[in-house]
Order: structure tokens, then sequence, then C-alpha cells
């Protein structure tokens, strides 16, 4: 199984456009920065499923060789396997509409009901190549292609939230966040993908638990990470997100879950782990975690 985080970033990316922070003043004069979080997992390296789909889709896509068309219309993304409903997990549905099928799009039963009432993709997609919504359960799901065609991987989902988007606070009736577990039968490789958690429980002890990969939310540092930085916001914990700093932050926690790996996604900008001098981001090396990067690539 091969594995590519196309994007480490959490929502706005580095540099976020309106946002003067040191890490982001640093990405603008290094010339290095993030893209918001996907990952492309692929059993033969030829057809691919995106974990979550980007704003910067088209720039991730672009940036790697393995995506380029062979055909004048053809493409390598077979499917697309949301975890929740956030804007920047599923916007990048958008910049997928020349396609000339309907993409298959996994989803929990809350984020289906998201994209086809507040936040209506479903119905803007339907002008041009159209989605397919596919249920998406804690039972392990055979991935497959717009044409019934085995994709040889299987995904099992963990519901890890019911907490609905900014944009739908009032939604109901469905599960609005999911932790996936990606397995390769060929190889027996397996990866468990965790880019939102409010927490490291049980369920998240069990996606993990054997885990050649896992990549977990590593939104903030702390709680107040917004605040401290005079940002009027809600603090991580209310947006869904375990800080990893603190006695019980994720950091802790994480070494002992059973992972062989474990690498953090969706960082925000204002995550001093950012700075590579920081005192933070050295604990989260002694604590054998590592740092994602945009164009990682894992074979499992």
């Amino acid at each position: 199984m091969h594995i590519i985080l196309l994007g480490t970033g959490a929502g706005g990316g580095l540099p976020q456009w309106n946002c003067g922070c040191l890490n982001c003043r640093a990405a603008r004069a290094l010339g290095r920065g993030r893209t918001q979080s996907s990952v492309a997992v692929s059993a033969d390296g030829k057809r691919w499923v995106l974990l979550n789909a980007s704003p910067d889709l088209r720039t991730q896509l672009a940036a790697h060789a393995l995506f380029r068309p062979a055909a004048v219309r053809d493409s390598r993304i077979r499917a697309v396997v949301l975890t929740d409903g956030e804007i920047d997990h599923t916007l990048g549905l958008l910049l997928l509409r020349e396609g000339t099928s309907r993409m298959p799009v996994y989803a929990p039963n809350g984020v289906a009901a998201l994209l086809a009432g507040p936040w209506p993709l479903t119905t803007v997609l339907e002008s041009y190549s159209g989605i397919d919504m596919r249920p998406l359960s804690p039972r392990s799901t055979a991935l497959m292609d717009a044409d019934g065609r085995s994709l040889d991987l299987l995904c099992t989902a963990v519901a890890l939230g019911r907490r609905p988007p900014r944009y739908a606070p009032a939604a109901t009736g469905g599960e609005f966040e999911m932790g996936l577990r990606i397995q390769d039968p060929a190889t027996g490789g397996s990866f468990a993908y965790v880019p939102v958690a409010a927490a490291v429980d049980d369920d998240v002890c069990a996606l993990a638990a054997g885990a050649d990969l896992l990549c977990f939310d590593g939104t903030f540092w702390s709680d107040a990470e917004l605040h401290g930085l005079g940002i009027a916001a809600p603090s991580a914990r209310t947006m869904g997100h375990v800080p990893l700093g603190g006695p019980d932050g994720s950091l802790g926690r994480l070494p002992h879950v059973g992972a062989k790996r474990t690498v953090l996604v969706h960082i925000n900008n204002t995550n001093p782990i950012l700075a590579t001098d920081s005192p933070e981001r050295a604990q989260v090396t002694a604590a054998g975690v590592e740092i994602g990067e945009d164009g990682m690539d894992f074979m499992l």
C-alpha cells in the first residue's frame, strides 16, 4: 500500500492568507508552506483513493507525477473517502467536477446529509460529472471505483464524534466525524487515519492498535492557542481537537496506542511545533512522534 501525504496543514494552510503569526511570517520569508490536509492511498500505485478532498487538491495532484493523466481525459483518482464534512476536507470535491464519470464518495450518513443540504455539494456537482454517495459504516467496506471494480483496499470506519461543522450547528441524526483504518489484504499493511479527534480514547486506540502507520490530529498545541495570540476564536476542544500539550494532551498517550509509527497531520498555522527550534517540537520528537510534511510517502 502506497500512502502520500498530499497536505498536512489545517484549514487555511501555512501561511494562512490573513495571518501574521510567527509561523506564517517565517513560511513567507522562506518560501515554504503547507497545503490543507488530504491523503492519497493506493494498493497498486495506479488507482488512488483520496482521504478527504482539500481545497488545495489541484496543486497537490500536480506536484506528483503519479497522478498525471495517461490520456486526453484520464483520472488516477478512483474514489474519495470523507472523514467529516468540514469545508477544508470537502471543498476539493468541486475541483474534481471535470471528471468523465460520477466520482464514488464514501461518507458517514451525517456527512452525506450535510452535502445534500446546508453544504450542497451534491446538488452543485450534479450539473457536472456528479458524485456517487456511498455509505461509510463501522463494518469493513471494500472500496470500489465508479464501475464497481475493487480498488483492493478495505476501509473500516469508527465514529469519533457527533459534532456537526460550524456551518450547520443544528444538524442532527448522524455521524459527523470518523476515524479510518485502511487495510491492504495483499500485503497486510494497515493505515490508521484520524485527522480530527476530540480525545485519544478507546476508539482511537482500537483504530491504531497494531497499525503500521497512524496519522493523527496535530492541529493545536494548547487549548487556548488562538486566544493566546489575541485571535477571537473558539478553543481547541470546542472545535473538536484534542491539544497535543499539557497533562491531558494527546502527546502523552500517542506513544502508547500501539501503532508502529505515528505522524502528526492537520497542523494549524499557529502551532509552535512548526518552528524547528521550539521546545514544543523537541517534546514531540522526544516522544517518538513525527511531524508530517507535505509530500511524505510511505510503503506498507
